[in-house]
């Protein structure tokens, strides 16, 4: 009889934990349900029924209604960009400082990093936790003038800039540019209808929100990462437990190939003649500007508020030298 209790006890504990009922997730995607984002969300959630938990998965074509709605309690989850999920983490929210991860290859190191155990105790941060991140693509400039190809050329140009993403509107200051405040819902129709000169978007907004439309007959989109984008999963810390949260991660780590398929077959559908491709010379003067932004936004210096984290800020540093010993940053005394 003890024997056989003890075997009942051992099975249960092998076994994953099954939640009571559904939780509840919010999942910004600005398609809406029949989006990339949304259906990555929808393989997320699949695989995470081996693991005992069932999602009920809620789409939003509003982020800062996806956002405000997990704030309320009415969510358990909110799945949205890291540019909105910032102010639950701001170590992971920082990945999309900008011009910090210059390739892919940086962002697969980051995101491999980041899944891994030793990093659990990071993905927590006032009262939140991170279950998973997922990249959606590097943000380009899009802009209806191909002479618009260098930092100096976007003093006194119109751009349309987040209202909410503090760095962004420090760097369209920082260059002497217009901010022109908009949102994730009307930012592609101020490009496309003119109100705007340049918006910054993943290569998926080419097509999705049309804004072929505002690069028209004269336009393009430079072709240089000006930060890169992921779909943070967030929960409040006491929704899973350590080893739940670090299965969840582990997950949408596992979707990483999925994720940059997408993301490569998008910018690899742009027509070759709407990318602006730059000299590189221009590229290290890019790389240097946006250097000496980050510090500002890391240090809360030069009239920046304090948006990075300098942890994330180091570990971004050092995968960068790792893969490019010789830039200039990389040298003694010159590092982030």
């Amino acid at each position: 009889m003890f024997r056989k209790s003890l075997a009942a006890l051992t099975l249960s504990l092998a076994a994953p934990m099954v939640a009571a009922e559904p939780v509840k997730m919010c999942v910004f995607d600005v398609i809406g349900a029949n989006g990339d984002v949304f259906n990555m969300v929808k393989d997320y959630a699949l695989e995470m029924k081996s693991h005992g938990v069932d999602f009920d998965l809620r789409p939003y074509t509003d982020e800062g209604v996806a956002v405000g709605d997990f704030n309320s309690g009415q969510c358990d989850v909110v799945a949205a960009t890291d540019l909105r999920t910032r102010p639950f983490n701001r170590f992971t929210g920082s990945i999309s400082a900008v011009g910090a991860i210059p390739n892919y290859d940086d962002l697969r190191t980051v995101l491999a990093t980041l899944a891994q155990e030793r990093a659990a105790p990071l993905m927590k941060e006032n009262g939140y936790e991170v279950l998973g991140i997922v990249p959606v693509g590097a943000g380009y400039l899009f802009v209806n003038d191909r002479s618009i190809d260098t930092a100096g050329e976007l003093a006194g140009k119109r751009m349309a800039t987040l209202d909410y993403q503090k760095d962004a509107i420090h760097m369209v200051n920082y260059v002497k540019a217009t901010v022109v405040p908009s949102d994730i819902t009307n930012f592609a129709g101020k490009f496309n209808n003119g109100s705007v000169d340049t918006a910054y978007a993943p290569a998926f907004a080419y097509e999705a929100l049309e804004l072929y439309k505002g690069i028209g007959d004269n336009g393009g989109i430079v072709a240089y990462p000006l930060a890169q984008l992921t779909i943070q999963i967030i929960a409040k810390d006491d929704v899973f437990d350590d080893a739940l949260a670090q299965a969840s991660r582990e997950v949408a780590w596992g979707m990483y190939g999925q994720a940059m398929d997408l993301i490569n077959r998008l910018e690899q559908a742009i027509p070759e003649e709407k990318w602006i491709r730059i000299a590189p010379a221009e590229i290290e003067g890019y790389q240097e500007m946006f250097r000496e932004n980050r510090l500002q936004l890391r240090d809360g210096t030069g009239g920046a508020e304090q948006v990075y984290s300098e942890k994330m800020m180091g570990l971004l540093a050092n995968i960068r030298c790792a893969s490019n010993p010789g830039a200039s940053e990389c040298t003694a005394g010159n590092r982030e």
